[in-house]
């Protein structure tokens, strides 16, 4: 199994409001130390019956300290993770029951750091860990999404994000939020920021990119003529080459007008804007969780949907014009209202996308 370990390296300004002299000229920064740090572990799935966890290896750490802006979590195997928050998510792959040292850093803002450590003992079951898996997103927190893996992209973009769309994108929790195991993102009609309708858009640029690799999403969609919702991804390289230059892979497209049809789609400078490369299928009960997945090779990306193969993109031969998918792409998750082709139903009120997971396996 190959797992993808995230460093983060953190860089220190030291920089203080309160400055003295020593006699000169030169002012000398004092230094803050931070105070109180507390931390807390707490173990997915722990009951009467899973005093150490349910085998899932998930736990969520909770660190404050006084004057302190920057947490680095270290989880005693090698992995470190960085939060301005002090929350952040973790999970051990290990199977069996093992003991582990979650220390975490706490820093201010003159670089001056504190310790503190917790000892845990974590189950891991055999079966919970699926072969070739490289990163997930399991949406186990409640509620703000986590700020390590998604960015909120707020407001109406680029006359409507490129399509005339109607919503204005917010970070408000009433747009985007986690509860129950599942990232919900809902389409609200009302008034905000001059636009009738919200919604949220998340990316992980910056945050997770890869390059190949099996993607798993398990999603219920939204209902209601006018509603838009998507799962897809885009090159990282579009600030320098800008789209369709960067590629873009439609993992779930949806579309409230036509809700019994899901398509999978592929755009690239060949083919972009209204593509003609693509493929549908039926999902009659697609308010029910279903899995939306692609196999991204060097090759081809398959598309499907609860394992059923129903479309192929394999161009031949292959050039910067058919295939710019030699490069990572990161992923965007959306719930969009209208836009230059279609209407939104003037009945309509909310409502939501769940994403249960998104799970990336190396192919």
């Amino acid at each position: 199994m190959v797992r993808l370990l995230v460093f983060f390296v953190l860089t220190i300004t030291s920089c203080s409001s309160e400055t003295s002299t020593n006699g000169g000229n030169n002012p000398i920064t004092e230094e803050i130390i931070p105070s109180n740090l507390t931390l807390a572990i707490d173990l997915f799935g722990v009951d009467t019956d899973n005093v150490h966890g349910d085998g899932s290896g998930v736990i969520y750490c909770t660190a404050s300290a006084i004057d302190a802006d920057n947490y680095e979590f270290r989880f005693g195997n090698g992995d470190v993770i960085e939060s301005v928050t002090g929350n952040v998510q973790y999970t051990y792959t290990t199977t069996g029951l093992n003991n582990y040292t979650v220390y975490v850093y706490a820093y201010s803002s003159t670089g001056n750091y504190i310790v503190e450590f917790e000892s845990i003992d974590v189950y891991v079951t055999d079966d919970s860990i699926e072969a070739g898996l490289i990163w997930s997103e399991e949406f186990n927190e409640t509620g703000a999404v986590n700020n390590n893996n998604w960015t909120h992209e707020i407001g109406n973009g680029n006359w409507g994000w490129g399509n005339g769309e109607s919503q204005y994108y917010t970070n408000r929790l009433e747009n985007s939020r986690v509860e129950e195991g599942v990232l919900k993102i809902t389409a609200k009609t009302e008034s905000y920021q001059g636009f009738n309708y919200t919604s949220s858009r998340l990316i992980s640029k910056d945050k997770f990119e890869f390059q190949y690799g099996r993607v798993k999403i398990r999603a219920k969609l939204p209902m209601g003529s006018g509603t838009w919702p998507a799962l897809w991804m885009l090159g990282e390289n579009i600030s320098s080459v800008g789209w369709p230059a960067c590629g873009e892979i439609d993992i779930m497209e949806h579309w409230g007008h036509n809700p019994t049809v899901v398509a999978g789609s592929i755009h690239t400078p060949y083919s972009s804007g209204d593509t003609w490369t693509n493929g549908h299928y039926n999902v009659s009960d697609y308010t029910d969780f279903h899995v939306y997945s692609i196999n991204w090779t060097y090759e081809k990306i398959q598309f499907f949907i609860d394992d059923n193969l129903y479309y192929t993109y394999n161009p031949s031969p292959k050039n910067i014009e058919n295939w710019p998918f030699d490069a990572p792409q990161f992923f965007i998750l959306n719930v969009a209202m209208g836009a230059s082709w279609f209407d939104i139903n003037p009945d309509f009120v909310e409502s939501t996308m769940e994403v249960d997971y998104i799970r990336v396996y190396e192919n």
